[in-house]
């Protein structure tokens, strides 16, 4: 009977083992460009900002600023632009040449907006968005247009509502005239 036991005992152990799986400890996880950049090891990392003029919200005023990052001899630069939230802040960071596209989406979404109000839907949402996760563009409802920004891909009070489409451009534009000051 002992040995019944044991040899009952042996089998579900080996069988556990034998059908367990590995688990994994690091999930993968999206990372963004400044992630990317700022992991990089085996060298001295100095982070460098410069305020810029805040973005006017509907509410408040969100901060906004260049970082400038030097891993090594490779520096990368990064608007941000940060809004203060209930339970922490949030902050977008959109790498230079991101910027760019976010620069030349602007100008087409401002080109779209209108014919989107002539239309009168019942709803219209009209965004770009980076690789990153960051998004800004409008929203029809009615007959008028809201735009927002949102920061970080996930999480909740990352959206920004701007006060004023027609100014949308010119943080972005600001920005991407410091960043080419700051590569000279």
């Amino acid at each position: 009977m002992i040995r019944k036991l044991m040899i009952l005992s042996a089998v579900l152990f080996y069988s556990s083992v034998a059908f367990s799986q590995e688990v994994k400890k690091d999930a993968d996880v999206a990372k963004t460009k400044m992630d990317v950049f700022v992991s990089r090891t085996g060298a001295i990392t100095k982070f460098i900002d410069t305020k810029l003029t805040g973005i006017k919200t509907s509410y408040e005023v969100a901060e906004t600023r260049v970082r400038k990052i030097s891993n090594g001899s490779l520096s990368a630069y990064f608007y941000q632009i940060e809004k203060e939230g209930k339970y922490g802040d949030n902050t977008a960071s959109i790498e230079y040449t991101d910027l760019i596209e976010v620069i030349k989406a602007l100008k087409s979404l401002k080109s779209e907006v209108e014919k989107d109000i002539a239309s009168k839907p019942d709803y219209l949402e009209n965004k770009f968005i980076t690789v990153d996760g960051f998004q800004v563009g409008y929203y029809v409802s009615g007959e008028k247009a809201t735009w927002y920004i949102k920061l970080e891909k996930y999480g909740s009070d990352n959206t920004i509502f701007i006060k004023d489409g027609e100014d949308i451009e010119a943080p972005f534009n600001e920005a991407r005239s410091k960043i080419e000051e700051l590569k000279k």
